[in-house]
């Protein structure tokens, strides 16, 4: 459909596509802002779904000057006009090769959605139909993402805060990336503890026995595979509840299970983290928060950088893309359950129903209340929306196992044999025999006596700092303060002292002080 600018009555620019008027033929400004103040706009963050030629944006500006601005454009041409016409903000269109899910990850941060609101503009659905809906689809289930890791952090800052100085003050074996050498190109079996998992069983042996795969395991799924004899070369863990101590409990049982089982424990750094782990070597995931490079870096502390995602499996994908150029299988992603089958047995929880059976609350009866919980939470569809939008960015390299999720249905089914070599013209090479870590560095380090008072010490200097105290307030205001000041109230002083002394509270009360 062709598109083209023309100018109005009152000599202002307007766009057309093919013959529908994007924008009012006479006054286009007047047109943007009646709209925007018919809305009675509260909130951080604006997300613009194609907008036209963006007359919305210099009213949301002066309104909100320090709100984020997003722009998605169905139009490669719309966005480049809309760009001269008022440049400056975050802008997606079709033809970016960044897909919008990571542009979304990288200019929005985990707000609540009342913070985010979507404002259509609702001649392009006219004219840009389908695009414009899954524009306005994928942005809705954005924000529903981001909103459950707000609430998830509001309800867990604190403790993932003390986990940070918990974790970062211990001695260990620290697992890092070995820069000199090329990323490995053997292929990784990633593993969730969906019921599937125990279908795929005899098929991981295979890839891990024969075909040199390495194992990427979900910390909740550890416990079905080695009841069924699979030695995961690395776990995962990135939830700071107590709840995951069950999983890494599980872990460390393994030990005695399977003779010489001592996979690396790749985890958040805000993870709960039991003793029994601790000599497991560690590769510790940052997710890039200023205020954890901050310390991580200040104190010495080898780490990897991956974007939080809420969901485990997700930062398992960004974690094998980073070890492997060569494929990924998933399994044991069903994002669902059988019934009242919510994961692969044996399960880490199935012992904590065991005790608590009783006449009157049967086990049977807990499965079934605990998978009416897990679907009426809607957290899964959520996850599975994010693979959906994401997969499609690496079809060359994923492969499904078994009786995944349906999103999972577009990737060819797994026959792995060999595995494509990038860059080798197309052909397929065998995996070479080296283990996974010969790309990995393993040290012991030990670190400044009282890490937590220091680490503080770094974050309460970088609140002091004009560069980066604004930042680290937004980051850390919705994880310390139950009740932090609003935007529009308190000083920038009283806000960062608030926050300040907080800090000081939350780390003297580990350290015993």
């Amino acid at each position: 459909m062709t598109e083209r600018l023309a100018v109005s009555a009152k000599g202002q620019i307007i766009a057309y596509c093919g013959e529908k008027a994007l924008h009012s033929r006479y006054d286009p400004q007047g047109e943007a802002k009646k709209y925007l103040d018919s809305l009675g706009l509260k909130g951080a963050c604006f997300m613009l779904i194609e907008p036209g030629l963006g007359y919305l944006i210099p009213f949301i500006r002066e309104s909100f000057p320090d709100a984020k601005i997003v722009i998605l454009h169905a139009s490669v041409f719309l966005a480049e006009k809309q760009q001269e016409l008022f440049p400056g903000e975050a802008v997606w269109h079709t033809g970016r090769d960044m897909s919008l899910s990571l542009f979304l990850e990288r200019e929005i941060p985990d707000l609540s959605a009342a913070s985010v609101k979507i404002i259509e503009w609702r001649p392009s659905l006219a004219a840009y139909g389908e695009t414009y809906v899954t524009l306005l689809r994928e942005g809705a289930e954005f924000i529903k993402r981001i909103d459950a890791n707000y609430r998830t952090a509001r309800g867990f800052g604190r403790r993932w805060f003390r986990n940070f100085f918990r974790n970062i003050g211990r001695t260990a074996i620290i697992a890092e990336f070995d820069g000199k050498r090329p990323r490995s190109r053997r292929p990784w079996v990633i593993t969730g503890a969906g019921p599937g998992l125990e279908e795929s069983a005899g098929e991981i042996r295979r890839l891990a026995g024969t075909e040199g795969a390495g194992v990427l395991a979900a910390a909740s799924s550890v416990p079905a595979l080695i009841k069924r004899g699979i030695a995961p070369d690395m776990v995962i863990s990135t939830d700071g509840g107590n709840w995951a101590l069950l999983h890494l409990y599980e872990t460390a049982r393994g030990a005695g299970v399977l003779p010489g089982f001592s996979p690396v424990l790749a985890t958040a750094v805000w993870a709960a983290l039991p003793s029994q782990v601790a000599d497991f070597p560690l590769l510790p995931l940052s997710d890039g928060s200023l205020w954890q490079e901050l310390v991580l870096e200040g104190l010495g502390i080898p780490h990897l950088k991956l974007p939080q995602r809420g969901t485990v499996t997700a930062s398992a994908l960004d974690l094998a893309l980073a070890l492997t150029a060569g494929e990924i299988i998933f399994t044991g992603m069903d994002l669902s359950q059988r019934d009242i089958r919510t994961h692969a047995k044996p399960y880490s929880f199935d012992r904590l129903q065991e005790e608590g059976a009783a006449r009157l609350c049967p086990r049977y009866a807990q499965s079934f209340a605990r998978a009416g919980n897990i679907t009426s939470s809607g957290s899964q569809e959520i996850y599975a929306a994010w693979f959906r939008n994401q997969l499609s960015s690496y079809p060359k390299r994923l492969r499904s196992l078994g009786k995944n999720h349906p999103v999972f249905s577009e990737l060819e089914e797994n026959t792995l044999g060999k595995t494509e070599i990038p860059g080798n013209g197309g052909g397929r090479e065998q995996i070479p025999e080296q283990g996974f870590r010969d790309s990995l560095i393993f040290r012991k380090i030990r670190l400044p006596r009282e890490p937590e008072k220091n680490g503080a010490a770094l974050l309460l200097g970088a609140l002091e700092n004009t560069g980066t105290g604004k930042e680290i307030y937004r980051e850390l205001a919705p994880l310390l303060l139950q009740d932090p000041p609003p935007q529009d109230g308190g000083t920038e002083k009283e806000k960062r002292e608030a926050l300040g002394a907080e800090i000081v509270r939350l780390t003297r009360r580990y350290s015993g002080g």
